[in-house]
């Protein structure tokens, strides 16, 4: 294609970095409960005989959500007009997931609609929990880290400038730990708004690269590295994409399709292009197992679990009770995590204001030893 002179070599979606459609989806979000009120409540409605148009507008007039009242408008209006409900529901992506819209339809098709919705509510639920407790295990150190933080610069931008003019005065020889303190604080005072500026600039700059497509894909990668928090959130995404695939998989979807929807709805890029991977060796004949177990993001025993799968025609099931153990051992792991981060950073912070007070006071009998 050609324009003017000019020859399309390579053609991108261009996405800016802010946009009003990206603000408006974030101050429009709808709360997980809310869906998953919703699934259970249609659910319900629909077992007790109620057509599914008139459920949607119970619901509607139930929900305390502005935006999902909207759309579920919108999606009554899309019943009327002869579209099925899984397509009315996939017009709205950002609050219903494609894999969602999908299992609708198969329940549509097979007329255990009903059941596929309960599905769905238990399996966001599951999803819920498990990022909530991993929330629930960083909450602790980032407060702790902050208050850590705030009292320390305390300390050096008010206590100690006065101590320092103190000694200053007597003219005394202080202990290293104290001079290497003052130091410090002398130094946080006079540059203080350089080091504020260079820190802005660098948190701008690593915020403005993570939004990138490399970017997202180096900081999911450094997520995974991470110590402890690394582990439980491998085994967080790898029960997800097996637990995914299972639902899809029993739905009776192909596996080329059941991939390609997973891939679409995985929040992390690595494990997005590892599936990505898995789905290229697929086309090529080489089933699941065998790609996957040329990365080693997935575990061994899924690996293992996936080829007995695909020997013995129970695919779905074999993914399902590797979700189940992966969730198992993140909740472990999480609640180990809890209970070594509180006693850690309680001995952190006392460290650091505990060697304060010793700089402080070791320079204070240092002077009484020198006569003064």
């Amino acid at each position: 294609m050609s324009y003017a002179g000019y020859q399309a070599i390579n053609l991108k979606q261009f996405i800016p970095f802010l946009s009003l459609g990206k603000l408006l989806t974030r101050l429009s979000w709808v709360k997980p409960t809310e869906i998953i009120l919703f699934y259970r409540n249609l659910a319900l409605l629909l077992e007790s005989g109620i057509d599914i148009v008139t459920s949607l507008g119970l619901l509607q007039g139930q929900t305390s959500s502005g935006t999902l009242k909207k759309v579920l408008s919108e999606v009554i209006s899309d019943l009327r007009a002869g579209n099925q409900l899984s397509t009315a529901l996939g017009n709205h992506p950002e609050i219903f997931s494609p894999i969602y819209c999908r299992l609708v339809g198969v329940g549509e098709q097979s007329g255990g609609l009903e059941t596929v919705l309960r599905q769905i509510a238990d399996y966001i639920e599951k999803e819920i929990a498990a990022t909530k407790e991993t929330k629930n295990a960083l909450l602790y150190p980032v407060i702790t880290s902050v208050v850590t933080v705030v009292v320390v610069m305390i300390l050096v931008t008010f206590v100690l400038p006065g101590f320092a003019d103190l000694y200053g005065s007597l003219g005394v020889d202080l202990p290293l730990a104290t001079k290497v303190l003052i130091n410090v604080s002398n130094y946080l005072k006079d540059y203080s708004l350089y080091l504020f500026l260079g820190l802005f600039i660098v948190a701008g700059s690593a915020l403005i690269y993570a939004k990138t497509p490399a970017g997202q894909y180096q900081r999911d990668k450094l997520v995974l590295k991470l110590p402890v928090l690394g582990r439980i959130t491998h085994l967080g995404e790898l029960a997800r994409c097996c637990r995914s695939m299972s639902l899809l998989f029993h739905a009776g979807q192909p596996l080329t399709e059941v991939l390609a929807l997973v891939i679409q709805g995985s929040g992390n890029k690595v494990m997005a292009k590892a599936l990505t991977d898995v789905q290229k060796g697929m086309v090529k004949g080489e089933g699941l197992s065998q790609p996957m177990s040329k990365n080693p993001l997935f575990l061994p025993m899924m690996v293992q679990m996936v080829s007995v799968g695909e020997e013995t025609g129970s695919l779905d099931t074999t993914l399902l009770a590797v979700a189940r153990s992966y969730e198992t051992e993140a909740e472990d792991k999480t609640r180990s995590l809890i209970a070594l981060i509180q006693p850690a950073m309680t001995l952190i912070i006392g460290g650091v204001i505990g060697l304060i007070a010793l700089s402080l006071t070791s320079a204070m009998y240092s002077i009484y030893g020198q006569g003064f």
